[in-house]
């Protein structure tokens, strides 16, 4: 069986476990192809936590879920040096971040000290204490989630700090006819305490990996790479676009943006089946790429403009090839 089909099957499993939410599993499926993190935001009860452990399950790796909360230690995430006094030694404990999936839930409620770590991780792919640096799993990938209703004793994550994550996906309330495929999910696996089934086979690693040499590979016209960094670029100098884009930008995406927007983009059409990306995976990806990136002028904030109005508009303005 092709990775292809492999990462097929593991759409289908997870998307029997999560109903009403198609997009947080594309954008997760994306994010493991693309080698990058996702940044979740939505409120309370939609499934979020129970989409990434669903991965977890599907995926030979380990999973680890950590809730941050004000009083975390950034030794908490990283782990620290033990004293052993038979040996007359330290050694390093390993912390909770050396696990392949990581859920960092409600990441905005630590302190500013315990979200350096966990960005600088995600970053670097390592973790150093003291003279030492500890290279973290091949297979490593952090889903932090963000509740956007209650805003007292957090910590809002810095607009450069934000650029570390590869996309921020936003989250909202299933239809009607998809809640009701919930109640039934959950009577089904209400029953016996049965849980969420695990499937029979989990996608190895080493599929995984060569799944995201085929996604490299993925064509992409010149004529559309362009077109992409035309958008990039325009959400720094809209000017030639409209005046009054270039009144509600303050500061636009950077360079890490045009990379995530082509690999994402690169992604999306391999996992549609396709060896070759078209404007609609860049349309279609470029809100969840480029939203936590652009940082909008306080005449903006005034007109009630948001970064996804800003963003469709430079999807509009800008000409496909």
């Amino acid at each position: 069986m092709s990775a292809q089909q492999q990462l097929k099957q593991l759409e289908q499993h997870i998307g029997r476990q999560i109903v009403g939410q198609k997009r947080l599993i594309n954008r997760l499926l994306v994010a493991l192809l693309a080698d990058g993190h996702l940044l979740v935001e939505g409120p309370p009860g939609l499934a979020k936590t129970r989409a990434i452990k669903v991965l977890g399950d599907g995926v030979a790796g380990d999973f680890h879920r950590i809730q941050f909360t004000p009083d975390l230690l950034p030794a908490d995430l990283t782990g620290t040096e033990v004293f052993h006094p038979q040996e007359g030694s330290f050694h390093f404990q390993h912390g909770p971040l050396f696990h392949n999936l990581i859920l960092a839930d409600e990441v905005n409620r630590a302190p500013a000290k315990v979200q350096s770590a966990l960005l600088e991780a995600m970053a670097e792919r390592q973790i150093t204490i003291g003279s030492t640096s500890y290279p973290l799993p091949p297979l490593f990938l952090v889903m932090a989630t963000q509740n956007p209703i209650e805003q007292e004793g957090t910590y809002p994550l810095p607009e450069a700090q934000l650029d570390r994550f590869l996309m921020h996906v936003r989250v909202s309330y299933p239809a009607l006819s998809e809640e009701k495929e919930i109640l039934v999910l959950a009577r089904r696996e209400g029953r016996h305490g049965a849980g969420a089934p695990v499937p029979e086979v989990r996608l190895k690693q080493e599929v995984l990996f060569e799944a995201r040499d085929q996604v490299l590979d993925i064509h992409m016209a010149e004529g559309l790479e362009d077109y992409l960094l035309h958008l990039v670029q325009a959400t720094r100098s809209p000017g030639p676009y409209g005046d009054e884009l270039d009144a509600w930008v303050e500061y636009g995406a950077s360079p890490r943006a045009s990379i995530a927007l082509d690999r994402c983009a690169r992604a999306h059409a391999w996992l549609d089946g396709r060896d070759f990306v078209t404007p609609t995976d860049i349309q279609s990806l470029a809100h969840d790429v480029l939203r936590h990136r652009v940082l909008l002028s306080y005449e903006a904030e005034a007109e009630g403009v948001t970064p996804d109005r800003f963003i469709q508009e430079i999807i509009t303005r800008v000409p496909v090839p």
